[in-house]
């Protein structure tokens, strides 16, 4: 099988597809259900969240992204559709803006949440997921807890889901990263998270938090690192398997390698602003994963990043894409609701040792 042999089916075993649902004859109006019904629920330690979630880097985001303000209306829009079609996990951080925007995903993210229309059911299980941003000023657990409260302040919650480290800083100040550990420790403590996870966690570094934080009581429920097609290395793999053994949800960010596994790009058809040079250096030798993704989209009637997000799913993490359209979320949306076959697994599989080029890992994970 070579390098790729989970094939989780867990997720869609009780799939049945829309048009088997039957439902019975009524006076009243027809149940309206969502589009890309159905979903079911997977757990994150004590919550229960969308097979896929969605990620809110753009929101912000000027330099990388070209956010204006004037695309909040969207945003919001993009927002309600995913909700209102079953996604309830949001990944945020509290570095998510640039310059005076900074902080500006989370503000948008508790906005949106607050003025949202629908039940008001569907809008308590909402999961907001963010990062604490191991800034070389937070320097003890204190400093991280009050990471924390600014962060309620800014979104306007009580209670965060998922409060994460955004990254390590073992290699550079490993003094600092213990008082950080104990910061999500206390934050744990006093309930303003419901449970904590860590970002850019290399496998070493994985394996040493868990322990540290189970000895102190608190579970470690969720890992997320770069993880697609375009990222699998040995330490990917490997960070995979420790999950895998302890019980660590994967959240898989970057699922669609910045947009290089949309297949809307070329060498010649480049993004703007930065992404644009690295998507010139890997883009010419994607052509064998891009084609075996364009082949198997065409057979399933899907597009390429419903394939791309879709492994992520069967290989058991949670993808979180990116959105900042309503055409986006909706293309997002159709990567739930089926799973690939294992034949088709493996020609991805293929497809990837074949293409030279590998997304550049995060400078900011550890081993």
């Amino acid at each position: 099988m070579g390098f790729f042999t989970s094939t989780p089916t867990a997720y869609f075993n009780s799939f049945s597809p829309l048009n088997e649902i039957s439902l019975p004859s009524s006076p009243f109006k027809p149940l309206k259900l969502p589009p890309y019904w159905p979903w079911q629920k997977v757990k994150i330690g004590p919550l229960s969240v969308s097979p896929m979630g969605f990620g809110t880097w753009a929101w912000g985001n000027q330099l990388l992204w070209g956010y204006q303000e004037s695309m909040d209306t969207e945003l919001q829009q993009t927002f309600n559709l995913a909700v209102d079609n079953g996604i309830n996990l949001f990944d945020t951080a509290d570095s998510y803006g640039t310059g005076r925007l900074n902080g500006q995903s989370e503000k948008l993210l508790g906005k949106f949440i607050r003025e949202y229309q629908g039940q008001k059911r569907v809008q308590n299980e909402i999961v907001i997921a963010t990062k604490f941003a191991a800034y070389p000023w937070r320097l003890t657990s204190g400093q991280f807890v009050n990471a924390c409260k600014a962060s309620l302040d800014r979104m306007q919650i009580e209670q965060i889901g998922i409060g994460q480290l955004h990254w390590s800083t073992a290699n550079y100040a490993p003094l600092q990263e213990l008082a950080l550990w104990d910061g999500l420790v206390a934050m744990y403590e006093k309930g303003l998270v419901q449970a904590v996870g860590v970002s850019n966690y290399g496998p070493k570094q994985l394996v040493k938090i868990y322990e540290y934080l189970k000895d102190r009581g608190v579970p470690l429920c969720s890992a997320q690192v770069q993880f697609s097609l375009l990222s699998m290395g040995q330490d990917q793999l490997e960070i995979k398997n420790i999950c895998d053994s302890l019980g660590i949800r994967l959240i898989a960010y970057s699922p669609l390698g910045l947009g290089m596994l949309t297949g809307k790009y070329t060498p010649s058809k480049l993004p703007r602003g930065p992404r644009a040079f690295l998507f010139r250096q890997i883009l010419p030798g994607l052509e064998p994963l891009l084609s075996s993704l364009r082949e198997i989209a065409q057979k399933r009637r899907k597009t390429v990043p419903q394939v791309a997000i879709n492994w992520c799913i069967c290989m058991g993490t949670i993808p979180i894409p990116g959105v900042k359209t309503i055409k986006q979320a909706e293309e997002n949306l159709g990567a739930l609701g089926w799973q690939l076959s294992s034949g088709e697994l493996l020609q991805l599989e293929n497809a990837a040792l074949e293409s030279p080029q590998r997304m550049i890992q995060n400078i900011f994970q550890t081993r």
